[in-house]
């Protein structure tokens, strides 16, 4: 069974990878396509994307930090919360639209998680 504090950073791992997609998503919106290749280039320099890279690299580490120790095979699959929580935000963040069978393909993926992570 993994510790206490290993889940929470596993759980930090995912929260951090989504909070990574939506500054992505920022970046995007701000991208300057229709005025050369100078002006996207530039485009890729905004705050969100900016932010979004920091975000990823420290994800980075946490990440290895995490697995020293511990089998990839136990703790990658918090990876795939991370495909809960960027919907989750990205409602919240966008308006996206979320509908039951959705929400419901969660839920099965969370109860296997649930399993592999109670597991030996």
């Amino acid at each position: 069974m993994l510790s206490t504090p290993r889940i929470l950073g596993l759980l930090a791992v995912a929260l951090l990878l989504a909070l990574g997609q939506l500054l992505f998503k920022l970046a995007a919106e701000r991208l300057v396509l229709d005025r050369g290749i100078g002006a996207l280039s530039v485009s890729f320099l905004s705050i969100p994307m900016l932010v979004a890279m920091l975000v990823y690299g420290a994800t980075t580490v946490l990440w290895v930090y995490l697995l020293h120790g511990l089998p990839l095979s136990r703790a990658y699959p918090f990876i795939a919360l991370a495909f809960a929580f960027v919907p989750a935000m990205s409602w919240f963040a966008f308006r996206d639209p979320l509908d039951l069978r959705y929400l419901a393909g969660l839920a099965i993926m969370l109860v296997g998680l649930y399993l592999v992570s109670t597991g030996r």
